[in-house]
């Protein structure tokens, strides 16, 4: 029971110390992303722990990155707006920034009947203005397919789930 609160909890590492460990002068980590047991002696324990969580901290940015990346779009077309967020992606897209428009993108791109079962039917909402944008904005059209109004930045938009 302990183990399973930790794992879900959100400790990176687990640390067993058992009799043989004890009288050997040292600790079983394992690490709570992979799952993948370490023997460590007890001299330096301090820094090898330091430098085996910088290593899980490093690798889970790195997976999280890959899926972020794997799961986002660019579009500048509303038909495929809608046809990406059915495919449960994230999508940067040509936004003027107006409340109304953040309301009518959310409407309409809310699907009526059910594409796939566990994907949800809400409408997409505005996440973010990312830091990298992907294009000059200014240079297109709002998303919005009920607004004329030239872009002021491509704004990430997605469903929650």
């Amino acid at each position: 029971a302990v183990v399973s609160t930790q794992s879900t909890g959100g400790v990176p590492l687990r640390i067993e110390i058992g009799p043989r460990d004890i009288k050997n002068n040292q600790v079983v980590v394992v690490r709570r992303d992979t799952g993948v047991k370490a023997t460590l002696q007890n001299e330096n324990l301090e820094e090898q722990l330091k430098t085996l969580l910088d290593t899980v901290h490093q690798d889970m940015y790195n997976r999280a990155l890959v899926e972020r990346d794997a799961n986002m779009a660019v579009t500048t077309v509303w038909e495929d707006f809608c046809q990406l967020l059915d495919q449960r992606k994230i999508i940067q897209a040509p936004y003027c920034g107006a409340i109304e428009c953040e309301e009518i993108i959310k409407k309409d791109s809310a699907r009526t009947e059910a594409v796939d079962d566990k994907a949800p039917a809400m409408g997409a909402k505005s996440l973010c203005i990312p830091f990298d944008q992907p294009a000059d904005a200014t240079t297109e059209t709002c998303i919005c397919p009920k607004c004329d109004k030239k872009a002021i930045s491509y704004t990430l938009f997605g469903r929650s789930y």
